[in-house]
């Protein structure tokens, strides 16, 4: 027995030191962790169990028959992160460039349902050079055994994405069929196509980071939730996201105590936000005044930045909350925003994460540029996505909230629960000047004083259409409040719809949510 004892910690310190010290020097000179690293700054202390650890591939790849190192290029396992169970597979580039083939694929399509079997989130730390080329379609195979497994877990299970290196061709497939993706700024990468094939196809000359870096994808194709500095920053947050979401679709988000009280008068609010619907200011502001201790986990913070998505609580609830930003072009909805916003919903409803929506809209971005690139599609994402959620919603309106975009940010027609409202709020199909200007345009013309007329018609328009209680009067707001009960009111009107369920017509469901 000792003798099998010691053959076994020799495959261990193997399996551990695997690629050896060039490959470790090579890892270091670009400024990245080793796989058990990071595997070390995601996992609560001495909690990580590896599974498959003596794993090889069977030396059935061209030119690799003499090259059959444990694990295969990929960690995997599970262990505990806040003290709750979280699974995780890691690339190790050390070996075959974190390339994926049929053993290291099996190993992570193994790690993905039994996330899925036990009901607990799944984060892949990616750091690959692709499918092994040596291996052929058995490594292609793998690739679409993890996509399929990315879909029938999508909504069942959180799943995060973490670009700590290289992800090219259709392995970046599978980070964008996630729920999140956090990249480090400097050395990840993910495209479909490298900067030699666009060079040598279309003339163009770019660099990896130009092409496909997290500030790419932060901020312009939105594939990126998130970008870091370091790994160390990066994988603090990951822990710091799974704390605010449940294991799995059939329970909750986990509550934590707050020193904040419930009760907590807001008074600040009543100066925070101008009366004049034309002047801007920054709603995070609002937001960080009534949520707990002014925390929040803003997702997609440099994408569509005209809606804030963020992840709070409220008396220790986790909510999702979504918020049109004045800071940023009047806090119009416009094709990023709207595409935003709509995920952000689904992913609260699929797991069972409240809404509450904070308004001040003055309608849809105009433009050729938006119609061309299907506005009205992505509107309808977010229109479809607050209409179809079952979560608790609740809606309120800061300031102005026109036209169709009022519909859309949850109003009390789309299914909204509880419908509140500042004295502020102007709710109309437009705004008083533009609205004047279609209605009365002959009548203005015909004056003797045009601009008097105009302006007394606007007055008009506002006094009888856009009153602070015009729509609390029809019963489409329920109830305006003092902006300084705000906090107060969001939380009393979750804790009634804490025991929500609704299931959706015609869909099968599993059990009502623990």
């Amino acid at each position: 027995m000792r003798d099998r004892m010691a053959g076994l910690e020799a495959e261990r310190r193997a399996a551990a030191e695997v690629g050896g010290d060039r490959a470790l020097r090579a890892q270091r000179s670009k400024g990245k962790l080793t796989v058990r690293e990071r595997l070390d700054l995601l996992f609560d202390k001495g909690t990580f169990t590896e599974i498959e650890t003596l794993r090889r591939h069977r030396a059935q790849g061209f030119g690799m028959e003499r090259k059959r190192p444990p694990t295969d290029g990929v960690v995997v396992g599970w262990g505990l992160v806040g003290g709750r169970r979280v699974f995780a597979y890691a690339h190790d580039f050390r070996v075959f460039g974190g390339s994926l083939g049929e053993a290291h694929a099996s190993k992570i399509h193994k790690i993905m349902d039994l996330a899925a079997k036990t009901g607990a989130p799944l984060v892949g730390l990616c750091d690959g050079a692709g499918a092994r080329i040596q291996e052929g379609v058995t490594a292609l195979a793998g690739y679409g055994g993890i996509f399929q497994r990315n879909v029938r877990n999508s909504g069942v299970i959180p799943q995060i994405s973490v670009m700590l290196g290289p992800c090219a061709g259709g392995a970046a497939y599978s980070p964008s069929l996630t729920d999140f993706v956090f990249m480090v700024r400097g050395t990840a990468q993910m495209f479909i196509t490298g900067p030699d094939v666009v060079g040598a196809v279309t003339g163009e000359t770019i660099t990896h980071e130009e092409l496909g870096g997290a500030e790419v994808h932060a901020a312009r194709t939105g594939v990126a939730e998130a970008m870091y500095d370091g790994e160390e920053e990066c994988l603090a947050d990951v822990r710091y996201l799974l704390s605010l979401l449940p294991s799995d679709n059939t329970r909750f988000a986990p509550e934590q105590p707050t020193a904040d009280p419930p009760d907590r008068s807001c008074p600040l609010l009543r100066d925070l936000v101008p009366a004049d619907p034309k002047a801007a200011y920054d709603v995070r502001a609002v937001i960080e005044e009534i949520v707990d201790d002014g925390e929040t986990f803003e997702i997609h913070e440099m994408w569509g930045t005209t809606v804030v998505c963020a992840l709070v609580r409220f008396a220790g609830r986790v909510t999702g909350l979504v918020a049109n930003q004045p800071a940023q072009t009047a806090g119009v909805l416009d094709i990023t925003a709207a595409e935003k916003a709509a995920r952000f919903v689904q992913f609260c409803d699929a797991f069972n994460i409240p809404l509450v929506t904070l308004v001040d809209v003055p309608g849809f971005l105009p433009g050729v540029d938006q119609e061309h690139g299907g506005i009205i599609r992505h509107g309808a994402k977010l229109l479809y996505a607050y209409c179809d959620a079952t979560v608790p919603r609740v809606q309120l309106v800061l300031r102005k909230a026109y036209g169709g975009a009022y519909i859309v940010m949850d109003s009390r027609s789309i299914g909204a629960d509880v419908s509140l409202a500042w004295p502020t709020n102007e709710i109309a199909v437009m705004g008083a000047e533009a609205a004047v200007n279609v209605v009365y345009r002959r009548e203005i013309a015909a004056a003797d004083d045009p601009e008097a007329e105009r302006r007394a018609r606007v007055e008009d328009y506002r006094r009888e259409l856009m009153g602070p209680f015009h729509a609390a009067e029809r019963g489409l707001v329920d109830e305006v409040i003092d902006p300084a009960e705000t906090r107060v009111r969001i939380i009393d009107a979750l804790d009634m719809l804490a025991g929500k369920y609704a299931p959706r017509p015609g869909r099968k469901h599993g059990n009502q949510p623990q």
